[in-house]
């Protein structure tokens, strides 16, 4: 298993989406965060999810609020979870990547080191901020752009020591941000689910 302790983003605003993604059923899981919750426990020995509120899920899980009176924005998480978690590092996957796997995590965990502040996926699609690692070094950047409501993530990235790790295969980063995209990803899991079961 992973030591590095895996924080799950599920504090979004679903907008796109029409509702909470996080509580869409998905696979065997009643929801897509204990979808996600279930799995990534099976290959980090910790793992938290950050979110605003815990009210809405319905299993025991670390959870790691939100600040109050913040916008929907992961820079709040990121602050939340450093203070929550005594660790220099950790690992990220936000709530709508169900395919995100061992080996990117274990890439990734390879690119790292103490001189980094992050080390990011990217593809040739481009970058995605919210699978990858970051580093305590971060904490007082992301509490300046807290107060000054800025939560761009690719410019705080590019403006530090930042690594980015190249994957080749776009349909793992998936994001379900549509009601379409959703349908796919459950279609996809269960061609898997189903060629794995043959």
């Amino acid at each position: 298993m992973f030591p590095i302790p895996c924080v799950l983003f599920a504090g979004g605003r679903s907008s796109r989406m029409g509702q909470d993604k996080a509580l869409l059923p998905f696979g065997e899981a009643p929801t897509l965060a204990q979808f996600q919750y279930d799995r990534l426990s099976r290959l980090f020995q910790h793992v938290a999810i950050s979110t605003k509120t815990a009210d809405k899920f319905a299993f025991d899980a670390p959870f790691i609020l939100d600040p109050p009176d913040v916008d929907y924005a992961p820079t709040a998480g990121f602050v939340s979870a450093f203070d929550h978690l005594n660790e220099e590092r950790i690992m990220v996957i936000s709530i709508d990547t169900p395919f995100i796997d061992a080996t990117i995590f274990q890439a990734l965990l390879d690119a790292d080191e103490p001189s980094r502040d992050a080390v990011i996926a990217t593809t040739q699609s481009g970058s995605h901020p919210m699978v990858g690692i970051y580093h305590r070094s971060l904490v007082p950047a992301f509490e300046k752009m807290l107060l000054e409501k800025d939560h761009r993530l690719g410019k705080l990235l590019h403006a530090s020591h930042t690594r980015y790790v190249p994957f080749e295969d776009e349909t793992l980063f998936a994001n379900l941000n549509h009601p379409h995209e959703y349908e796919n990803a459950l279609s996809r899991y269960n061609l898997i689910h189903l060629s794995i079961s043959d």
